[in-house]
């Protein structure tokens, strides 16, 4: 996938639309409106653009459920129609994962069924891993870079095993504590890793936090997150692509 596409995606979920713009009416409708979302970044001299659908596929909430996660996993008929939607779009579908007091190699494994696909790719967001005793909104999550190295290890696996093309696996973070042990996050085979700089706000602010999310990322892809509602003066494709280094992916929320 990376580097000889640049990636387009749309993030969100169908329960809440405020969750994100993939959320916003149907599976079909999400797919007729990326592949519109997709014109302004298809130009000539640029590297081809391949769209992507990322669903979050494991919800956070602020309940803490009957298990005590504080997390919602998604019902797999729900994944299944983005998965055709995604598909009927010429998109990838990438299973984003918000674990609460669960954990992301837990939550990852739950997702197999779907994971062993070739055209289906993770997402982790340590905003939502909470540690014994935290709840969802109170703090900002984090996660060891050991554990995200073994949801990699896992996937690399999958991929060797299945006889599958490359895999994309996101990890979003706007601050630097969100990940612990930053330097010990490794690279797989198989496995098209990504620094996704997320945080809403002005354009100086974001360039900002990319700058310090992708600094010192040995080998790792970069992506950055544009927020329809949170940011304050939405950035065009060019104002993106004059970020160093470019972004590899860019989602909107």
């Amino acid at each position: 996938i990376l580097p000889e596409h640049r990636v387009l995606a749309h993030y969100g979920a169908p329960q809440v639309e405020a969750l994100g713009i993939l959320g916003i009416g149907s599976p079909a409708a999400a797919g007729a409106r990326l592949r519109r979302a997709v014109r302004p970044w298809a130009t000539p001299g640029r590297r081809p653009v391949m769209p992507a659908m990322e669903l979050i596929a494991v919800i956070t909430t602020a309940a803490p459920g009957a298990d005590g996660r504080y997390r919602f996993r998604q019902d797999p008929a729900v994944i299944r129609r983005y998965l055709r939607a995604a598909r009927a779009a010429g998109a990838l579908l990438i299973l984003d994962i918000q674990p609460g007091r669960s954990d992301f190699v837990t939550e990852a494994r739950a997702l197999a069924p779907f994971l062993v696909q070739p055209d289906v790719g993770l997402a982790l967001d340590p905003e939502w891993r909470m540690g014994p005793g935290e709840v969802p909104g109170r703090v900002i999550g984090q996660v060891d870079a050991e554990e995200v190295n073994r949801v990699a290890a896992w996937m690399s696996r999958i991929v060797a095993a299945h006889d599958l093309p490359d895999k994309l696996l996101l990890i979003h973070q706007f601050e630097d504590g969100m990940i612990e042990r930053r330097g010990r996050l490794r690279t797989h085979r198989g496995i098209d890793h990504v620094l996704n700089a997320d945080g809403f706000g002005t354009a100086e602010a974001k360039a900002g936090t990319y700058r310090r999310v992708t600094r010192a990322r040995r080998g790792f892809a970069t992506g950055f997150k544009l927020f329809h509602e949170e940011d304050t003066g939405l950035m065009t494709p060019a104002q993106v692509l004059r970020l160093r280094p470019r972004p590899d992916v860019v989602i909107y929320e």
